[in-house]
């Protein structure tokens, strides 16, 4: 499958340099570099505790309270 990239001039001069250096043609050193990030990298998720957690039944609700919020003195 095709699919058009856009880098900035800096890191294009950079691929240019390393495919040189490599051998490869820039297409075959961004195959390679995007099958080695894949590979190493993992969608991020919330650790498995935290996903099963259903909360604490005796805990007021937030929502509760929120009549006793007033405005903030100063401005963040």
């Amino acid at each position: 499958m095709n699919f058009s990239i856009h880098l900035e001039d800096e890191t294009f001069r950079r691929v240019e340099t390393a495919a040189k250096q490599s051998g490869k043609t820039r297409n075959a050193l961004i195959r390679q570099a995007l099958r080695e990030w894949l590979g190493g990298h993992k969608p991020a998720a919330w650790p498995a505790r935290v996903m099963a957690f259903k909360g604490i039944r005796t805990a007021t609700r937030f929502e509760s309270m929120r009549s006793e919020l007033r405005e903030p003195r100063e401005p963040f």
